[in-house]
């Protein structure tokens, strides 16, 4: 019974016990571009930086989704994978990623 005297292990972001940094920066970096896209999204005279914030958070939230190891990191990464997408659409739709 090895697996009984083991202490347990208290961790928010990874839950099989080993340190993921790559993939907690990635699910970091797409929380905060998702949640700057999306509210950014609704003012139309930043539709510059909604529509940049989207697409880059959309991009690295595919790649951790690629990479990404445990549930709770892919969970955090579809929240910020959805934020991004929809500031990035709105962004879209007010004005383009270059001024239109």
């Amino acid at each position: 019974m090895a697996q009984a005297m083991r202490p347990p292990q208290i961790s928010l972001l990874s839950t099989d016990g080993k340190p993921h940094p790559l993939q907690d920066t990635l699910m970091a970096v797409t929380l905060t571009l998702g949640a700057v896209a999306f509210v950014t999204a609704f003012f139309h005279n930043l539709h510059l930086l909604s529509s940049w914030a989207g697409l880059i958070g959309i991009l690295t939230g595919a790649y951790g989704q690629f990479v990404s190891v445990t549930t709770r990191e892919r969970f955090a990464l579809i929240i910020g994978l959805g934020a991004s997408a929809i500031g990035f659409y709105l962004g879209m739709f007010h004005g383009g990623l270059f001024g239109g």
